[in-house]
């Protein structure tokens, strides 16, 4: 069974090219969400044809940027489908996953995703070495400041009791033993 979807970002659009398209496609049925950005998690006719997809359907869109909000997202549609036994086919970029070839380009477009997905992450662990090499401290400020932290070990060196003594500075007594332990290092 072939399955139409379609979406719209604005009240004010219309629907009626990709209808037609998906009709003369041979769409028996049509899912349309109507002023739902691409970016917004949940698209409630996409949530109600994706429910309806069985083994065997395919699932066809006028553009792929109709039904995904990135590439990501698109590859992560298009795995669930398979999951499932469900084809996706494009009208305008003449993509079908139940060919070979559209299985290809897919391919093809998830390297893409990963290719970018470890560019990105590169990156970011140079971006953490450059902060790193200028002097920056990464990662969640400490609790107590130098100040709070000399005023802790005086008091837990003079008999107070570390529970006391984190309550006294509104710390964890978890936190004032890691911080005691890691200024005695």
């Amino acid at each position: 069974m072939l399955i139409g979807y379609a979406r719209v970002s604005t009240v004010d659009q219309d629907p009626a090219l990709q209808l037609r398209a998906l009709e003369s496609a041979g769409a028996q049925r049509v899912y349309v969400d109507h002023g739902v950005s691409g970016s917004v998690a949940s698209r409630p006719e996409l949530d109600r044809c994706l429910d309806t997809l069985r083994s065997g359907d395919t699932l066809v869109v006028w553009r792929l940027d109709r039904l995904a909000r990135s590439l990501r997202n698109l590859l992560d549609l298009v795995a669930l489908l398979a999951e499932r036994g469900v084809h996706l086919r494009s009208l305008t970029e003449s993509i079908d996953t139940g060919s070979a070839s559209g299985r290809m380009v897919l391919a093809v477009f998830g390297a893409l995703g990963e290719f970018e997905r470890e560019l990105i992450r590169e990156r970011t662990a140079a971006g953490l070495e450059a902060a790193k090499a200028r002097g920056a401290r990464l990662g969640r400020p400490t609790a107590l400041s130098a100040d709070q932290l000399a005023q802790a070990r005086t008091l837990v060196s003079g008999g107070h009791r570390v529970a006391d003594v984190a309550a006294t500075l509104g710390v964890a007594r978890s936190t004032l033993y890691r911080s005691l332990k890691e200024d005695a290092a």
